[in-house]
């Protein structure tokens, strides 16, 4: 068995894949382009791969293959009607993150609402040193206990978010996106309920045709002018110029975000303009990144590829 890994700088360099080897030949590329693709699966019976596109274009040449693994939760890159035709199967792998995710939103809240950067550059700018009093009070912040955190999206994250904000005394409230998922532990409520009543709200949706421009110039307005956003889902879920737009006029207090519309980075996003990281804080979509979560992911795709072939621990 040949196995391809076509962009395993995506699941990071500190990944010991040598299980793999077990298996057959393993080759790995940093990053692949579409363009690239074609003569480096030629021969492969698996492929493993994160954003690379996978259809007629990319794996046209590629006889041999059996099996296509996404190392993540989303398969957009997929043409499943293509593969389907071949029949080549494919796996994704769901779950995997979601303590780490949870944790990611919990550091970009408190990174906010305790107002970390002012108090960090205060002590750093030595302005602390020989201060008067042993206490600084300029930024003022609050408990979260009674407050109410309100989530889009009540799949596993959500759901995982919720029961670590109820235990901090927060009282939580959600909209499915779907409309599907019901948790009798939480209210549900409308979309513009959530909006008005919450002091925190956090995105842990997928991107659908339902929830793609869902944060728009309408939602910040409807938003608290105390409340603090956060989007760990999908990027597109936000419009960023609404966003950028809310921040600068203090339509709301602060965001934190671990994903964009474009990533990397583009060098037009309105967000870019704001340097205050007491109001905007962005991390490069790592939240789902942890050791322990990229471990699991990678030992779940291993498992599938013995599974499929029918191959024994």
């Amino acid at each position: 068995m040949k196995i391809v890994f076509l962009d395993a700088k995506s699941i990071g360099e500190d990944m010991d894949l040598s299980s793999y080897e077990i298996l057959g030949e393993v080759v790995k590329y940093d990053f692949s382009t579409p363009q690239e693709v074609g003569s480096r699966v030629q021969d492969a019976d698996v492929i493993v791969l994160n954003k690379v596109p996978v259809n007629e274009e990319t794996i046209g040449t590629a006889e041999k293959l059996k099996l296509v693994c996404v190392t993540a939760t989303g398969t957009n890159n997929l043409d499943k009607e293509y593969l389907d035709s071949r029949g080549i199967a494919w796996r994704n792998v769901a779950g995997y993150s979601t303590e780490s995710v949870a944790q990611h939103t919990f550091a970009l809240l408190f990174y906010l609402l305790e107002h970390l950067p002012y108090y960090d550059d205060y002590v750093k700018s030595e302005k602390y040193v020989g201060d008067r009093m042993f206490t600084h009070f300029d930024r003022k912040f609050s408990e979260i206990n009674g407050m109410t955190w309100g989530i889009i999206g009540m799949g596993a994250i959500g759901r995982r978010v919720a029961e670590i904000a109820k235990l901090f005394g927060c009282r939580v409230i959600y909209y499915s996106t779907t409309g599907k998922n019901h948790q009798p532990l939480y209210q549900q409520v409308s979309f513009e309920e959530l909006l008005e009543n919450s002091d925190i709200v956090s995105v842990h949706a997928p991107l659908t045709k339902e929830t793609e421009n869902l944060m728009d110039e309408n939602a910040f307005a409807r938003m608290k002018k105390s409340a603090i956003f956060l989007n760990l889902g999908r990027g597109p879920i936000v419009s960023e110029q609404a966003l950028a737009e809310a921040l600068n006029q203090g339509q709301i207090r602060a965001a934190g975000l671990d994903v964009l519309c474009i990533e990397p980075m583009s060098k037009d996003n309105p967000l870019r303009g704001i340097k205050d990281s007491d109001r905007l804080m962005i991390t490069p979509h790592i939240a789902w990144a942890s050791v322990e979560a990229r471990t699991r992911l990678m030992e779940i795709i291993l498992g599938q590829i013995r599974e499929f072939f029918e191959l024994q621990n």
